[in-house]
């Protein structure tokens, strides 16, 4: 892993002062980073039947087509509000310092089915339980979720207790 560690450049105070930003950008670009960071995701899952694997908008859409391939699962959007054409589940949350929406198709998931989540980043967790939740609603089991960045300070995978869980890069600060 620290072949992919020393692909992220890490930028300071952004998004403002006292924030270091971990930019996912430079290992996305170098075609043996993303192949890796593909590979190590798909490995840690090859193990178990998966039927659908989902995406949470925006960055998630980067990782979780792959993934899907590689696991011979279908793919599911999961997006912000009035994105989806059809007839969607809703679930809003609670962020740090404000609310968010997420949308899923009603019938993306069908009662029964294997369901991984994927991102690039498990922070303080709400955007992954949300999507948990909607796979839930929807009579989805939720099999696992994988990320390609953890920020273990900000306490997210606690969230996530119930799920097996797997990061391939931890940041401890």
């Amino acid at each position: 892993m620290d072949e992919l560690r020393r692909l992220i450049r890490e930028i300071p105070d952004f998004p403002k002062p006292g924030i270091l930003f971990y930019d996912i950008t430079t290992l996305l670009k170098d075609s043996r980073g993303l192949k890796l960071a593909v590979n190590r995701m798909s490995e840690a899952l090859a193990n178990q039947p998966v039927d659908v694997v989902i995406g949470v908008e925006a960055r998630g859409f980067i990782f979780a087509p792959p993934l899907a391939y590689q696991l011979g699962a279908g793919f599911v959007p999961v997006r912000k509000p009035k994105k989806l054409p059809g007839e969607v589940e809703r679930i809003s949350y609670d962020l740090e310092y404000g609310s968010d929406t997420l949308e899923i198709h009603r019938d993306a998931i069908q009662p029964g089915q294997r369901v991984v989540i994927a991102d690039d980043l498990l922070a303080t967790g709400g955007t992954a339980a949300a999507t948990a939740a909607l796979v839930e609603k929807l009579g989805g089991e939720v099999v696992g979720l994988t990320f390609l960045v953890e920020l273990t300070f900000l306490g997210g995978r606690e969230k996530l207790a119930r799920y097996p869980v797997t990061s391939l890069l931890t940041y401890d600060r």
